[in-house]
């Protein structure tokens, strides 16, 4: 079975609506008329049955009983047409009206309401049966009935019709956004959906469609960007590669020659190495499906392991590394170990690498108030104030690190991991005086 258009649905629902509406006024109608109409006639009965009583308690008062048939009947006279009356005493009076079995007041030719009431008139107990004929009232109800079963299927009719114009009327803002939404594809991300300038629901709707799109976009510009840079990237140790390689093989060499061409290939294949494996875990924490358990962990263990690594690096360019701990108590934070040595390995490496030689790069750990901070500082190269803006930005390079033939996703790398543990990382640098990079961990952090 096709699905419905939203405008038809909306349609069927406001009409039977509207159906069950209509329904119930006009049920209400008749029935209020009805009880109505017959109000009135109850009233006029007991008007009717009141005077017949009283008139009959004063003529049994005062003319013998064998004519008192003849003045209740010149009573009756006055009557409506449709009036009908019985009279019936304790003492075996009879009276009826009309007399004429053939009149259409008679109760065996129609409905009629009818009203009793007893009352005693000459020492004898009499039974008053009064009654007007219903011909009126459905006569009444019938007109109305037809009214309303020919008027409401109409009044619905046409009420559909104008739903269905007003349905398409207030619909087509939606389908002006979804053929503008079909238009834009890969290729256009830079175009907007056209917001009516309503305030209601639609322009809210096509604000957020607009606010996705761009988020889109800029992510699907930062695929490219990725792309495009790893691409670069790569081609550099591969273009080695093959030309250390093709220059090996041109001509007979000595073995040290070779050495020295394979210690380069392998030195060009270790650094592709690296960053693919950079890349491959920068696209896993994207997608958020990095393994990252965490367990309760010492931070100062931690950074003792990435310190204890890359000492014998410092060492050999005649820096020295010096830790200060100023915890009373361990710094248990909940992490994963090999991700948090990553995120410290990379800060130690950029401090030791872009410091000069017989210098000093400092570690501090530190508790304060609810966090605790991990400080890495040197007294390097610095960086300058345009580029801390972007440092943690992918294979984003500063003028100084580009001679070190780095890819540029070490900050990029420790800046992921640090959100993932609900840690922040802020630098503080200048040109010349060196950089200190400050790693403050929240949530949690064990306070007992």
């Amino acid at each position: 079975m096709a699905k419905r258009s939203l405008r038809f649905r909306l349609t069927v629902w406001y009409g039977l609506v509207l159906f069950a509406a209509l329904g119930l006024f006009s049920g209400l109608i008749w029935v209020s008329l009805r009880q109505r109409l017959l109000s009135e006639i109850d009233e006029d009965l007991s008007a009717r049955a009141g005077q017949f009583e009283r008139y009959v308690i004063h003529e049994a008062a005062e003319v013998p009983a064998v004519q008192l048939t003849d003045e209740m009947e010149e009573f009756c006279q006055a009557l409506p047409v449709s009036s009908y009356l019985e009279l019936h005493g304790s003492k075996g009076f009879e009276f009826h009206y009309p007399l004429d079995e053939n009149r259409a007041a008679n109760p065996r030719n129609g409905a009629m309401r009818t009203m009793s009431r007893h009352f005693t008139a000459a020492g004898e107990t009499f039974d008053l049966r009064i009654g007007d004929s219903l011909g009126t009232v459905q006569n009444t109800m019938r007109l109305l009935e037809i009214l309303l079963f020919s008027l409401v299927p109409v009044v619905i009719l046409i009420a559909c019709a104008g739903g269905a114009w007003l349905s398409r009327r207030a619909l087509k803002p939606v389908d002006d956004i979804t053929a503008a939404a079909r238009s834009i594809g890969i290729e256009n991300l830079s175009q907007r959906l056209p917001a009516p300038q309503t305030g209601d629901e639609l322009q809210r709707l096509t604000e957020v469609w607009n606010t996705m799109l761009g988020r889109l976009e800029s992510a699907v510009n930062t695929l490219s960007q990725f792309a495009a840079d790893a691409s670069h990237e790569l081609r550099t140790p591969l273009s080695v590669i093959r030309t250390s390689a093709e220059v090996a093989l041109r001509r007979a060499r000595s073995a040290e020659s070779y050495r020295d061409s394979l210690g380069e290939i392998a030195e060009e294949a270790e650094r592709m190495t690296q960053l693919v494996e950079d890349l491959l875990l920068l696209a896993r924490s994207d997608a958020q499906s990095a393994a990252m358990p965490k367990e309760a962990l010492d931070l100062d263990g931690v950074v003792e392991e990435a310190s204890a690594q890359l000492r014998g690096v410092a060492d050999a360019r005649g820096i020295r590394v010096e830790s200060a701990v100023q915890l009373d108590r361990p710094a248990m934070v909940s992490g994963n170990r090999t991700a948090l040595r990553r995120l410290f390995l990379v800060l130690l490496d950029n401090a030791i690498k872009y410091s000069h030689p017989d210098s000093e790069v400092k570690i501090a750990i530190a508790r304060e108030g609810q966090s605790v901070g991990v400080a890495i500082e040197d007294s390097g190269i610095g960086i300058s104030e345009a580029d801390q803006r972007h440092i943690f930005q992918r294979f984003y390079q500063a003028d100084q690190a580009r001679t070190d033939r780095g890819f540029g996703l070490g900050l990029s790398l420790a800046e992921r991991i640090a959100r993932e543990h609900g840690a922040t990382i802020e630098v503080k640098s200048q040109e010349g005086a060196g950089s200190r990079f400050l790693v403050t961990f929240w949530a949690g952090v064990d306070h007992g």
